[in-house]
């Protein structure tokens, strides 16, 4: 652009020179004898443009892309490791073991939701309250009518403290994120998932302690 600006600049600052000069009719004559060569280009350069901007799109698309391939959330534990999509709000996630190891939630049938709730129940409990937390985003209340256990606690009572690595993959963050990136990454996970948004008690907390596990 500065390039262009200045290539412009020139070319004006020529046209008055050689006005003042009493040569523009040289220019005239240059011009005259460039007019056959842009007049067999000119169908050649016609045909590039829509390139150039299918080209730039493209590049603008790529770009756009990789600086949102990272604004992924991961939380694991015992039995899930669950992925939260910054800009949509979407979460999905893998069981780690049991009887559905290697199946995606998103693949499960309700009964199979809540087989799987009720062996995280029993054995682990951050895992039930990160089930819990996905079925409330996917369905909100619709699916307790099939739960015939009791709700887990959603305080952080049992969460084991968080890894360093733990904690950058909650915030969807590489390792030496700077003290802005953390902040914003918490800012806009939590207003997502704050609980008077709709959001997870637990799940909250977990953001929070990341937050705090990276900044202190």
């Amino acid at each position: 652009m500065a390039l262009a600006k200045l290539i412009l600049v020139m070319l004006i600052l020529g046209l008055v020179y050689l006005s003042i000069s009493g040569r523009l009719h040289i220019l005239g004559a240059l011009l005259a004898l460039a007019l056959p060569f842009v007049q067999r280009l000119l169908p050649f350069i016609l045909r590039l443009l829509p390139v150039a901007r299918l080209f730039k799109q493209r590049k603008s698309a790529t770009g756009q892309n990789s600086s949102n391939s990272g604004n992924r959330s991961r939380v694991s534990t015992a039995f899930l490791e669950m992925t939260l999509d910054h800009d949509t709000g979407v979460m999905d996630g893998t069981v780690l073991q049991g009887e559905f190891q290697g199946r995606s939630l998103s693949d499960l049938s309700e009964s199979e939701y809540i087989q799987l709730l009720k062996t995280c129940r029993s054995q682990d409990g951050d895992s039930a309250r990160l089930l819990e937390t996905y079925l409330d985003k996917r369905f909100g209340e619709s699916w307790r009518a099939d739960d015939t256990g009791p709700a887990t606690d959603q305080s952080t009572e049992g969460s084991g403290e968080l890894t360093r690595q733990e904690a950058y993959a909650i915030l969807g963050l590489e390792p030496g994120a700077s003290h802005d990136e953390i902040i914003q990454a918490h800012r806009r996970l939590m207003q997502k998932m704050h609980p008077d948004r709709g959001g997870s008690t637990w799940l909250a907390a977990r953001i929070n302690e990341a937050k705090k596990c990276l900044t202190s």
